[in-house]
């Protein structure tokens, strides 16, 4: 049995970690770097560096803020924002990312996400896609949650798996940030129908969400929240203890 990963999540604008609701209403939390190596050092088994406004300011990521916490920290390394080409790719890569997250880029070139997996592996490919609900149904987000694509979630993310993508990671923008629990219905409507391991983002706001979460809906392969870790609302080390005490599998 594949044990269960949390995921801290730094959203990373001009070189600081903020977090916001509902992806507005910014404030200014830390050092990503510092930040980073807190985390690999205090039992998160990934970490996720978001550059979130790389896209919607039509930009590449901040490389040199990269580097520094990939050099720090020794937990496996996904990273997102301002993904539009393979060689988006390699730069981040090299910059020491295992994992690369595409969504607005993917968005503006579907075969972004073939061409990747073909060239680095399915495994290095993460589809993070932000949806929301609209009159009911689940659509796309691009440009950081700020532009409805008017494209159906379900057929995008099934469309991106069988692209290539490895892994898929479901923002809800309805319950990001507002602490309430995760979005288990349309985790649900996503396990459904991929393979590949989902992590579910948005809405953490204490332990008990996550031992919700695993409990209720098994596929789903880890938990990714930000401000309730950055602000020491629920320690890792807390968290996982709590996870095995209820007996679900994960790393101590």
């Amino acid at each position: 049995m594949i044990t269960k990963r949390i995921i801290p999540c730094l959203d990373v604008k001009n070189g600081r970690v903020v977090k916001g609701v509902n992806f507005t209403g910014l404030l200014d939390v830390s050092s990503p770097v510092e930040l980073g190596k807190y985390y690999s050092d205090n039992g998160a088994d990934e970490l996720v560096f978001y550059d979130i406004t790389a896209s919607s300011e039509d930009r590449a990521i901040f490389t040199d803020i990269l580097k520094e916490v990939a050099s720090t920290i020794f937990i496996p390394l996904t990273v997102g924002g301002g993904i539009n080409t393979l060689n988006d790719f390699d730069r981040v890569l090299k910059c020491g990312a295992d994992k690369v997250s595409v969504n607005s880029g993917a968005i503006k070139n579907p075969s972004l996400i073939y061409e990747a997996a073909k060239r680095y592996g399915d495994q290095c490919v993460v589809l993070s896609a932000d949806v929301k609900r609209v009159d009911g149904v689940f659509k796309v987000f691009a440009k950081g949650g700020r532009e409805n694509t008017g494209m159906d979630a379900l057929e995008w993310i099934k469309r991106g798996v069988d692209n290539g993508a490895g892994e898929i990671v479901l923002n809800s923008i309805d319950t990001d940030g507002v602490k309430k629990g995760f979005d288990l219905e349309m985790l649900k409507a996503v396990c459904d129908i991929v393979s590949v391991p989902v992590i579910a983002s948005g809405g953490a706001g204490k332990v008990e969400d996550f031992i919700e979460l695993f409990k209720t809906l098994p596929k789903v392969d880890a938990g990714l929240a930000a401000s309730i870790f950055h602000f020491g609302e629920v320690r890792i080390n807390e968290l996982k203890k709590a996870l095995k005490d209820n007996d679900i599998l994960v790393r101590l």
